[in-house]
Protein backbone atom coordinates (compact mmCIF):
# COMPACT_ATOMS: atom_id res chain seq x y z
CA UNK A 1 0.00 0.00 0.00
CA UNK A 2 1.08 3.53 -1.06
CA UNK A 3 2.58 5.90 1.87
CA UNK A 4 2.10 9.80 1.31
CA UNK A 5 3.71 12.29 3.83
CA UNK A 6 3.01 15.90 3.55
CA UNK A 7 5.74 18.52 4.28
CA UNK A 8 8.89 17.40 5.14
CA UNK A 9 10.57 20.78 5.13
CA UNK A 10 8.43 21.02 8.50
CA UNK A 11 8.55 19.93 11.58
CA UNK A 12 5.12 18.43 11.26
CA UNK A 13 6.15 17.14 8.61
CA UNK A 14 9.57 15.11 10.22
CA UNK A 15 7.13 14.74 13.17
CA UNK A 16 4.64 12.45 11.33
CA UNK A 17 7.88 10.61 9.47
CA UNK A 18 9.25 9.59 13.06
CA UNK A 19 6.33 8.47 13.93
CA UNK A 20 5.93 6.33 11.15
CA UNK A 21 9.50 4.69 11.19
CA UNK A 22 9.07 4.11 15.07
CA UNK A 23 8.07 0.51 14.40
CA UNK A 24 9.62 0.24 11.05
CA UNK A 25 13.48 -0.43 9.66
CA UNK A 26 12.65 1.05 5.76
CA UNK A 27 9.61 3.15 4.48
CA UNK A 28 8.44 0.02 2.99
CA UNK A 29 8.99 -3.58 3.19
CA UNK A 30 11.67 -5.00 5.03
CA UNK A 31 15.14 -4.17 2.60
CA UNK A 32 15.88 -0.28 1.53
CA UNK A 33 14.25 0.38 -1.22
CA UNK A 34 13.16 3.18 -4.03
CA UNK A 35 10.85 4.27 -1.64
CA UNK A 36 13.48 5.13 1.05
CA UNK A 37 15.71 6.96 -2.08
CA UNK A 38 12.48 9.04 -2.49
CA UNK A 39 12.03 10.23 0.78
CA UNK A 40 15.89 10.76 1.29
CA UNK A 41 15.91 13.24 -1.68
CA UNK A 42 12.85 14.93 -0.61
CA UNK A 43 15.09 15.99 3.19
CA UNK A 44 16.82 18.95 2.74
CA UNK A 45 19.49 17.45 4.72
CA UNK A 46 20.16 15.22 7.84
CA UNK A 47 17.70 15.53 10.28
CA UNK A 48 17.62 16.77 13.69
CA UNK A 49 19.01 14.32 16.64
CA UNK A 50 15.73 15.49 18.42
CA UNK A 51 13.67 13.26 15.80
CA UNK A 52 15.41 9.79 16.44
CA UNK A 53 13.62 7.13 14.11
CA UNK A 54 14.32 9.77 11.30
CA UNK A 55 17.92 10.36 12.45
CA UNK A 56 18.72 6.42 12.64
CA UNK A 57 17.13 5.76 9.41
CA UNK A 58 18.21 8.42 7.47
CA UNK A 59 21.80 7.76 8.74
CA UNK A 60 21.49 3.75 7.66
CA UNK A 61 20.09 4.89 4.34
CA UNK A 62 23.06 7.40 3.64
CA UNK A 63 25.29 4.59 4.00
CA UNK A 64 23.59 2.18 2.09
CA UNK A 65 23.63 4.76 -0.98
CA UNK A 66 27.48 5.49 -0.65
CA UNK A 67 28.54 1.50 0.34
CA UNK A 68 26.22 -1.00 -1.92
CA UNK A 69 23.73 0.66 -3.30
CA UNK A 70 19.63 0.21 -2.84
CA UNK A 71 18.23 -2.07 -5.06
CA UNK A 72 14.73 -3.32 -3.96
CA UNK A 73 11.50 -2.04 -5.56
CA UNK A 74 9.43 -0.48 -3.02
CA UNK A 75 5.50 -0.38 -2.81
CA UNK A 76 5.13 3.35 -4.44
CA UNK A 77 5.45 6.61 -1.65
CA UNK A 78 4.15 9.78 -1.88
CA UNK A 79 5.71 13.10 -0.15
CA UNK A 80 3.69 16.02 -1.32
CA UNK A 81 5.24 18.92 -3.34
CA UNK A 82 8.17 16.55 -4.55
CA UNK A 83 7.30 14.29 -7.73
CA UNK A 84 9.28 10.58 -8.01
CA UNK A 85 12.18 11.12 -10.92
CA UNK A 86 9.95 7.92 -12.73
CA UNK A 87 6.68 9.86 -12.72
CA UNK A 88 7.68 12.56 -14.79
CA UNK A 89 7.91 12.54 -18.59
CA UNK A 90 11.05 12.49 -20.50
CA UNK A 91 12.14 15.56 -22.34
CA UNK A 92 13.51 15.86 -25.69
CA UNK A 93 17.08 16.63 -27.27
CA UNK A 94 19.95 14.90 -28.61
CA UNK A 95 22.98 12.31 -27.66
CA UNK A 96 24.09 9.22 -26.93
CA UNK A 97 26.36 6.49 -26.60
CA UNK A 98 23.62 3.52 -26.32
CA UNK A 99 24.05 1.34 -23.19
CA UNK A 100 22.56 -2.13 -24.93
CA UNK A 101 18.95 -3.27 -24.11
CA UNK A 102 18.64 -7.68 -23.43
CA UNK A 103 15.98 -7.84 -26.42
CA UNK A 104 18.05 -5.09 -28.87
CA UNK A 105 20.65 -6.08 -31.10
CA UNK A 106 23.10 -3.40 -30.05
CA UNK A 107 25.44 -5.11 -27.90
CA UNK A 108 28.52 -4.97 -30.59
CA UNK A 109 29.02 -1.26 -28.76
CA UNK A 110 32.12 -1.22 -26.90
CA UNK A 111 31.74 0.41 -23.30
CA UNK A 112 34.93 0.15 -22.55
CA UNK A 113 36.50 1.82 -25.60
CA UNK A 114 35.74 4.72 -28.42
CA UNK A 115 33.10 3.89 -30.77
CA UNK A 116 33.83 4.26 -34.20
CA UNK A 117 32.86 5.48 -37.10
CA UNK A 118 31.73 2.35 -38.63
CA UNK A 119 30.21 1.65 -35.37
CA UNK A 120 28.35 4.80 -35.32
CA UNK A 121 27.13 4.86 -38.81
CA UNK A 122 26.24 1.47 -37.90
CA UNK A 123 24.28 1.96 -35.17
CA UNK A 124 22.26 4.97 -36.97
CA UNK A 125 21.37 2.62 -39.52
CA UNK A 126 19.95 -0.04 -37.39
CA UNK A 127 17.56 2.74 -35.41
CA UNK A 128 17.12 4.21 -38.70
CA UNK A 129 15.68 0.68 -40.20
CA UNK A 130 13.73 -0.35 -37.16
CA UNK A 131 12.22 3.40 -37.09
CA UNK A 132 11.22 2.65 -40.43
CA UNK A 133 9.87 -0.70 -40.19
CA UNK A 134 7.84 0.49 -36.98
CA UNK A 135 8.99 -2.52 -34.65
CA UNK A 136 8.39 -2.00 -31.14
CA UNK A 137 11.24 -1.78 -28.95
CA UNK A 138 12.02 -2.77 -25.57
CA UNK A 139 13.75 -0.07 -23.40
CA UNK A 140 14.16 1.12 -19.69
CA UNK A 141 14.50 3.64 -17.16
CA UNK A 142 16.38 4.41 -14.13
CA UNK A 143 17.01 6.55 -11.86
CA UNK A 144 20.25 7.86 -10.55
CA UNK A 145 21.73 9.75 -7.46
CA UNK A 146 24.93 12.03 -8.12
CA UNK A 147 27.11 13.65 -5.85
CA UNK A 148 29.00 16.48 -7.10
CA UNK A 149 31.44 18.17 -5.76
CA UNK A 150 33.12 21.97 -6.00
CA UNK A 151 36.58 23.30 -6.40
CA UNK A 152 36.01 24.90 -2.47
CA UNK A 153 34.06 26.64 0.16
CA UNK A 154 34.07 29.56 -2.45
CA UNK A 155 32.72 27.76 -5.68
CA UNK A 156 28.97 29.58 -6.20
CA UNK A 157 26.48 26.17 -5.75
CA UNK A 158 24.08 27.91 -7.19
CA UNK A 159 25.67 28.66 -10.68
CA UNK A 160 26.85 24.82 -10.36
CA UNK A 161 23.65 23.68 -9.88
CA UNK A 162 22.19 25.59 -12.94
CA UNK A 163 25.39 24.51 -14.84
CA UNK A 164 24.31 21.21 -14.46
CA UNK A 165 20.65 21.31 -14.63
CA UNK A 166 21.58 23.42 -18.21
CA UNK A 167 22.93 19.89 -19.90
CA UNK A 168 19.89 18.21 -21.90
CA UNK A 169 19.86 15.48 -23.59
CA UNK A 170 17.05 12.73 -25.21
CA UNK A 171 16.32 10.34 -22.01
CA UNK A 172 17.47 12.61 -19.15
CA UNK A 173 15.59 14.08 -16.88
CA UNK A 174 17.27 15.87 -13.85
CA UNK A 175 15.05 15.60 -10.49
CA UNK A 176 15.04 16.91 -6.99
CA UNK A 177 18.66 17.96 -5.27
CA UNK A 178 19.65 18.84 -1.96
CA UNK A 179 22.90 20.39 -0.35
CA UNK A 180 25.08 18.16 1.75
CA UNK A 181 28.06 19.19 4.11
CA UNK A 182 31.57 17.81 3.07
CA UNK A 183 33.37 19.48 5.89
CA UNK A 184 35.13 23.02 6.41
CA UNK A 185 32.63 24.83 4.90
CA UNK A 186 32.08 22.67 1.91
CA UNK A 187 28.98 21.43 0.26
CA UNK A 188 28.45 18.87 -2.38
CA UNK A 189 25.40 18.98 -4.56
CA UNK A 190 23.41 15.71 -4.08
CA UNK A 191 20.98 15.46 -7.75
CA UNK A 192 18.55 12.87 -8.34
CA UNK A 193 17.94 12.06 -12.76
CA UNK A 194 16.03 9.61 -14.39
CA UNK A 195 17.76 8.19 -17.78
CA UNK A 196 16.33 5.84 -20.56
CA UNK A 197 19.07 3.36 -20.13
CA UNK A 198 19.33 3.03 -24.22
CA UNK A 199 19.65 6.62 -24.77
CA UNK A 200 21.55 7.78 -22.01
CA UNK A 201 25.21 6.27 -20.99
CA UNK A 202 25.92 7.65 -17.30
CA UNK A 203 29.56 7.39 -18.24
CA UNK A 204 29.49 9.45 -20.94
CA UNK A 205 27.40 12.08 -19.23
CA UNK A 206 29.93 12.50 -16.80
CA UNK A 207 33.01 12.77 -18.71
CA UNK A 208 31.62 14.80 -21.63
CA UNK A 209 29.46 16.59 -20.23
CA UNK A 210 29.64 17.27 -16.44
CA UNK A 211 33.34 17.56 -15.91
CA UNK A 212 34.55 19.66 -18.87
CA UNK A 213 34.38 23.17 -20.20
CA UNK A 214 32.26 25.08 -18.95
CA UNK A 215 30.89 23.26 -15.97
CA UNK A 216 34.49 22.33 -14.66
CA UNK A 217 34.81 25.79 -13.41
CA UNK A 218 32.37 24.88 -10.60
CA UNK A 219 32.45 20.81 -10.71
CA UNK A 220 35.79 19.14 -9.11
CA UNK A 221 33.97 15.74 -9.85
CA UNK A 222 31.15 13.91 -9.98
CA UNK A 223 29.96 10.13 -8.78
CA UNK A 224 27.74 7.85 -8.93
CA UNK A 225 26.07 7.19 -5.32
CA UNK A 226 23.06 5.26 -6.36
CA UNK A 227 22.03 3.24 -9.60
CA UNK A 228 18.21 1.61 -9.79
CA UNK A 229 16.61 0.30 -12.42
CA UNK A 230 12.55 1.95 -11.89
CA UNK A 231 10.53 0.37 -15.11
CA UNK A 232 10.69 -1.08 -18.94
CA UNK A 233 7.95 -0.09 -21.57
CA UNK A 234 7.83 -0.06 -25.05
CA UNK A 235 8.73 2.97 -27.48
CA UNK A 236 8.97 3.09 -31.08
Amino acid sequence: MAVTFNDLGSAAGLKKLDEYLLSRSYISGYQASKDDITVYAALSGAPSASYVNVSRWYNHIDALLRISGVSGEGSGVTVEGFAPVEAVATPPAADSKATADDDDDDDDVDLFGEETEEEKKAAEERAAAMKASGKKKESGKSSVLLDIKPWDDETDMKKLEEAVRAVQMEGLLWGASKLVPVGYGIKKLQIMMTIVDDLVSVDTLIEEQLTVEPINEYVQSCDIVAFNKICKYSRF
